[in-house]
Formats: structure tokens, C-alpha cells, sequence
């Protein structure tokens, strides 16, 4: 999946989010660190919303794809 991250160097640090999803956001101090730890903050975010999900769906449910165009 491809997700996209709004990215600025501001003083020592580089700041990122990611658009698509409120309240993954992080800051390193590099770029490469940045970028990675976007990918890890998603990667949890994700998981934890689609377990969240899951559980509120309880049982005998459908899981269908999306498509946004």
C-alpha cells in the first residue's frame, strides 16, 4: 500500500505526517530515521485500527475492498 507523507526540515530536525491517516506523525533527525519511523508509526496505526475494528465488528462479519478513485 502506498501512502503519502508531508515531510519538512525545520532547524535539526526532520518533521513528517501522514496525510492519510490523522495522528501518525513523527520527528527524527535525519531524513532516512524520518522516513522510517513514518513506515513503523503507520505499520502499529494501521494494526491497531483494524484490530479496533474487528472488535467492535464482533462476530459473523465481511471484510470487502475499498476502492477510491
Amino acid at each position: 500500500m502506498e501512502y503519502t507523507a508531508i515531510v519538512k526540515h525545520c532547524d535539526e530536525w526532520w518533521i513528517g505526517w501522514i496525510e492519510e491517516v490523522p495522528g501518525v506523525n513523527c520527528q527524527e533527525r535525519t531524513h532516512e530515521e524520518l522516513r522510517r519511523s513514518l513506515a513503523e508509526a503507520l505499520t502499529e496505526a494501521l494494526e491497531f485500527n483494524r484490530q479496533d475494528a474487528l472488535a467492535a465488528a464482533g462476530d459473523d462479519y465481511s471484510e470487502e475492498k475499498v476502492i477510491v478513485a
